[in-house]
C-alpha cells in the first residue's frame, strides 16, 4: 500500500475528532502506520475543525498537502467548499448536506451561499451528498452523523466492512455503541 490521505472537515461539535479516531483505529487494526493532525478554529463556538488522517506502510508527516487528499469527508457544505483545494484530481468527496451558518452569516455581515452544491459539483463532479443528519436521527441520535458519514465512506473504500465495525466498537463509548452501529449501517446503505 502506498498512502491513504483523508481530510475530515466540519464545524465544532459535529464529531469530526471522534471520526478521525475511528479511522485511526481502523488503520492500526489493518496493520498500518497512522498519523493524525487536528486543527481547531474556535471549535467550541461552531468554528471550523479540520483533521488530517494519513495511513500507509510508513507515514512521515501528519499534514496533507494542498491537492493531496485522496478523500474529503465533509460534515458541513460550506466547509466542503472551503477545503476542495486539498482534494487530489479524481479524489472522492463525501458531504453531509447540513448547513451551519458561520459567525459572519449569523451577524448578518454575509449570506450563506445558495449555490454551494453546484459549485462543489463543478470542482468535484463525482461528489456524494447525503443527508447524514436525518439518517443519524433515524438511527437514534443526531450526534451520530459522524458515523453515518463513515458508513458512506466505507461503502466506497476497498476495506472490509467488518474492519470499520471493529474500529467503531473499539473507539466509541460502550453506552453509544448500538446507536453508532445503526448509524454506520444507515450510511453504508445510503
Amino acid at each position: 500500500m502506498t498512502m491513504t490521505d483523508i481530510l475530515i472537515v466540519g464545524v465544532g461539535g459535529q464529531g469530526t475528532l471522534l471520526a478521525s479516531r475511528i479511522l485511526g483505529n481502523l488503520a492500526i487494526g489493518l496493520g498500518y502506520d497512522v498519523k493524525l493532525s487536528e486543527v481547531h478554529g474556535m471549535a467550541q463556538r461552531g468554528g471550523s475543525v479540520v483533521t488530517h488522517v494519513r495511513f500507509g506502510d510508513k507515514v512521515f508527516a501528519p499534514v496533507i498537502d494542498e491537492g493531496g487528499a485522496d478523500i474529503i469527508l465533509a460534515f458541513e457544505k460550506l466547509e466542503a467548499l472551503r477545503w476542495c483545494g486539498r482534494l487530489k484530481k479524481n479524489g472522492g468527496m463525501f458531504i453531509n448536506t447540513q448547513e451551519i451558518a458561520p459567525m459572519p452569516v449569523i451577524t448578518g455581515a454575509q449570506q450563506y451561499p445558495a449555490d454551494i452544491e453546484q459549485r462543489i459539483r463543478t470542482l468535484v463532479p463525482k461528489a456524494v451528498f447525503v443527508d447524514a443528519l436525518s439518517l443519524a436521527k433515524e438511527a437514534g441520535s443526531l450526534k451520530a452523523l459522524n458515523v453515518v458519514l463513515l458508513g458512506v465512506l466505507a461503502k466506497h473504500m476497498d476495506i472490509d466492512k467488518q474492519a470499520f465495525l471493529d474500529a467503531i466498537q473499539k473507539t466509541v463509548p460502550p453506552k453509544t455503541l448500538e446507536v453508532n452501529l445503526k448509524a454506520f449501517e444507515k450510511g453504508y446503505l445510503a
